[in-house]
């Protein structure tokens, strides 16, 4: 049962993913203002970064596996390809959102040493790739 929603959660996560990215995202810049559009999609992505969190969390607690326990000693978590999986997403949710974010909002007042439109780029390559994991973690999670 617990795998089952393992999957689930997964499969909901990448399809928010590619939602935003492909769809959410794209869609507001072709139908209004860069400054709405931007605002817009800065809204959407924040939300996404804290769903991400939370998806994250949940899943670090179902893929995880234990090795047996030797007797007296409680079990002891083993890595695995999905926990891995699942720590690389965490990894570029904190980056790309919550380390690269504040730095492009200083950016666009003028402040740091990288742009905005570098930050920029470096926050949509850790978006993209959170999404190829995703898509990866629910892609190993499905397999039979």
């Amino acid at each position: 049962m617990l795998q089952r929603f393992a999957r689930l959660l997964a499969g909901l996560w990448a399809g928010l993913l590619v939602g935003i990215g492909a769809i959410g995202a794209p869609a507001g810049f072709a139908i209004t203002t860069v400054e709405i559009a931007g605002r817009t999609a800065g809204r959407m992505f924040a939300i996404e970064a804290h769903v991400s969190l939370a998806l994250a969390a949940l899943l670090l607690m179902l893929t995880r596996k234990t090795v047996p326990a030797v007797p007296d000693q409680p079990p002891m978590p083993t890595l695995n390809t999905n926990l891995l999986l699942v720590l690389a997403t965490l990894v570029c949710t904190i980056v790309g959102y919550f380390v690269l974010q504040p730095m492009m909002v200083a950016a666009r007042a003028g402040e740091g040493s990288l742009s905005f439109g570098a930050l920029h780029g470096l926050s949509a390559g850790f978006f993209a790739l959170k999404g190829l994991l995703v898509l990866a973690l629910a892609w190993r999670l499905t397999a039979r």
